[in-house]
């Protein structure tokens, strides 16, 4: 089929390890996807444009919902459970409040904090989510949080 680079697949990775980051997106990279990793709720929410309330200045003039400026098209987002600050629900429950955002899927990875039982469970959890056939973008597999 066509090789339209532009519309690859975007995985947004968020978690606050580092090495975890780097599994994810080595992983994801072989699958060819396009992937952005951040370390923080916060910084997930920033990329995709939505600005916490109490980060802003409330001089700023507020963003307003109405003029979708998606200029990042991202069409999965998977974060950590366990991070500080933003929880991986608190930035669950944040995008699906969010008109513009909340379409996209959002996989929650929990790794109870057993280095030997975290990269196994993330690979699996890649794998058998993230099938490189994008002729039908399912998600079968995927602990996808509606």
């Amino acid at each position: 089929m066509g090789m339209a680079t532009e519309s690859q697949f975007h995985v947004l990775a968020v978690d606050d390890s580092l090495i975890d980051r780097k599994l994810i997106e080595r992983l994801l990279k072989t699958s060819s996807y396009q992937v952005t990793t951040v370390d923080s709720g916060s910084k997930a929410l920033e990329f995709l444009g939505l600005h916490e309330d109490d980060q802003t200045n409330p001089d700023a003039p507020s963003v307003c919902p109405s003029n979708h400026h998606q200029e990042v098209e991202v069409n999965l987002i998977i974060t950590d459970y366990c991070m500080p600050g933003m929880t991986g629900y608190d930035l669950l429950k944040k995008i699906k409040e969010s008109s513009s955002l909340r379409n996209i899927p959002v996989v929650i990875m929990s790794s109870e904090n057993v280095p030997s039982r975290i990269s196994s469970n993330k690979r699996k959890t890649m794998e058998e989510g993230l099938s490189p056939d994008r002729t039908r973008p399912r998600y079968s597999g995927l602990a996808t949080v509606v």
